[in-house]
């Protein structure tokens, strides 16, 4: 443990002011009613609820009003493994210095980095630092707040395959528990490479760092993307966790559920009476879902030729991205009903058979080209790249959901690297009107769509008919836009504070379940089946700064529709 020394932290209240979170809680002092004296009759219930909030301070910018965090996470230790790998330094640890700048975390924090390098403290606060500086979402740096959070930040050295040393491991978390008062609670954050996964998991239930104590202190674990490369990798390794945990300590992260406007999607589908009665085949005529990238695989070489567009991509975000959007009304807001509805649209895909694969899935590799004004190599001359690779760098997919609401309706998917941008993108394309009034209009309007873009530029757009100024009837198609920026004048949260702060406050709505990544990894799995059988691929087939092969446009075109151009 380090000897430095802890400051006292000040809560930000919603009028502005500060005080110290002993002094001016936000909720009611009085203690909760133990089971026995819980309320009875229902003017007991009235009483019990009588406890009214503070009115907040109206903001200048009325779509912002109320906007703040009712709860903030039990006092904790976060134990980050792989801490001096790059996603640790890119994503996890600024995402954290995020969350203890704006006062979302508890006082009682810890944040025990754990990996192989012989590091002291200091050292590893230093090299935090220095990638805090590179990557943090709001800079300069507030000095006050660093200090603060480098206060919390210990080293604990550790060679994820020596048994002995997560035994000197459980004794150094509960010095911790003991001296900050962390209560037992332990988020255990896995951000090493997938192979490590089943020893690391393994070796904490055998020193008995997965037990909840019955006075209080949970443990939770987030594991990280890939979740296996094939279905029955993922069954072992889902067999593998719940020998240790309990699938309500599990947390399977995948950031794109945590991006501000996927968590919006669900707001747009059920907050809004006028869009759910056409949410359906009889009013939408297809779906299409793009994540597309302007980068090549940068340094990752090695990690993408074992992964590929479909492990890395079609599998999670895609699919993930899918079930939001087909997924029914769950009765209530809570993360199993809400994982149950997207279950069943995973379950509703079904498995495809290699003729419809080979039909109705297209793969690509990127050649040498250009991306806006760079001249970049092709897939094949990347580093740590096989000369000869058939990785595909791009996939594209028809898939269609057998159930009530959506049969008949195709959901065109598809993701690449080095396509002309960065872009993600839902649109959802609804049918021509059934009689086509405005005939002598000069102009055929297009037919209505609504499209919610996820990156960049957090919006939602929809398109419809609208009458040109001047005499006579000439109809258009107009957009009618909408920015997060714009309307909220708030700069959204990186999607890894929001998983985050959800898996400290024992939320898993936005992490996927073992059953979810399992049918998804369902109808993946015969996918890459089929490329390994069938013969070697034409690659590369596409060239970089377009928009994929030309076997893409013939997989919407043999039906009569077209890419949206983002």
């Amino acid at each position: 443990m380090t000897d430095t020394a802890i400051p006292k932290r000040t809560t930000a209240k919603p009028g502005g002011t500060e005080v110290a979170p002993e002094s001016a809680p936000d909720k009611p002092t009085h203690p909760s009613p133990r089971l026995k004296d819980a309320p009875r009759t229902m003017r007991e219930l009235r009483l019990s609820h009588s406890g009214k909030k503070r009115p907040q301070k109206p903001e200048d910018n009325p779509l912002r009003e109320g906007l703040r965090l009712e709860r903030i996470p039990d006092p904790n230790t976060m134990v980050l493994f792989g801490a001096t790998g790059d996603l640790a330094h890119r994503k996890v640890v600024p995402a954290l210095y995020q969350l203890w700048r704006t006062n979302l975390l508890p006082h009682e924090f810890v944040l025990l980095a754990v990996g192989r390098r012989p590091y002291e403290d200091d050292a590893i606060r230093a090299e935090f630092r220095a990638s805090l500086e590179k990557y943090s979402r709001v800079l300069p740096l507030d000095e006050a707040a660093w200090r603060s959070f480098a206060g919390r930040i210990n080293y604990h050295r550790l060679d994820f395959e020596d048994g002995p040393g997560y035994d000197a491991l459980a004794t150094r978390l509960a010095d911790i528990d003991k001296e900050q008062n962390g209560r037992g609670n332990h988020l255990y954050y896995l951000a090493t490479q997938p192979a490590q996964f089943a020893e690391i998991v393994g070796q904490l239930g055998r020193v008995g760092l997965d037990h909840e104590r019955h006075e209080g202190g949970w443990r939770r674990i987030v594991i990280e993307k890939p979740f296996g490369h094939d279905l029955q990798s993922a069954i072992r390794l889902n067999r593998e966790v719940g020998k240790v945990f309990r699938e309500s300590q599990v947390y399977r992260i995948d950031h794109y559920l945590g991006k501000e406007t996927v968590r919006n999607l669900l707001v747009f589908r059920f907050g809004n009476g006028i869009f759910e009665p056409i949410w359906n085949r009889r009013h939408i005529d297809h779906v299409q879902i793009t994540v597309a990238e302007s980068i090549g695989v940068e340094n990752r070489g090695a990690f993408y030729e074992a992964t590929g567009a479909s492990r890395d991509f079609l599998q999670n975000h895609l699919l993930q991205l899918m079930s939001l959007v087909a997924m029914e009304p769950p009765a209530t807001f809570d993360a199993d009903a809400l994982r149950d509805e997207k279950v069943k649209v995973i379950r509703a895909i079904g498995e495809m058979t290699p003729d419809e694969i080979r039909g109705d899935v297209v793969r690509g590799q990127y050649g040498p080209g250009w991306v806006g004004a760079e001249n970049v190599p092709g897939y094949r001359e990347e580093a740590q790249v096989d000369p000869l690779s058939e990785t595909e760098t791009f996939i594209a997919a028809r898939l269609e959901v057998d159930d009530w609401r959506w049969s008949g309706v195709p959901f065109y998917l598809r993701t690449g690297k080095r396509l002309p941008k960065r872009a993600t993108e839902i649109a959802i394309q609804f049918k021509e009107v059934p009689h086509k009034l405005f005939r002598d209009s000069a102009t055929e309007p297009d037919p209505n769509l609504l499209a919610i873009r996820i990156q960049p530029d957090e919006g939602i757009m929809l398109r419809f008919g609208a009458k040109v100024p001047g005499l006579g009837i000439d109809v258009r198609s107009v957009n009618m836009d909408f920015t997060y920026g714009s309307a909220f004048s708030v700069d959204s949260p990186d999607a890894y504070e929001t998983l985050i702060l959800d898996a400290l406050l024992g939320d898993p709505s936005l992490f996927t379940r073992a059953d979810e990544v399992e049918g998804a990894w369902g109808i993946v799995t015969p996918i890459i089946d089929c490329w390994a059988n069938d013969p070697s691929p034409d690659f590369p087939n596409y060239e970089a700064g377009t928009w994929g092969p030309e076997e893409a446009e013939q997989l919407m075109g043999r039906d009569g529709r077209r890419w949206r151009r983002i």
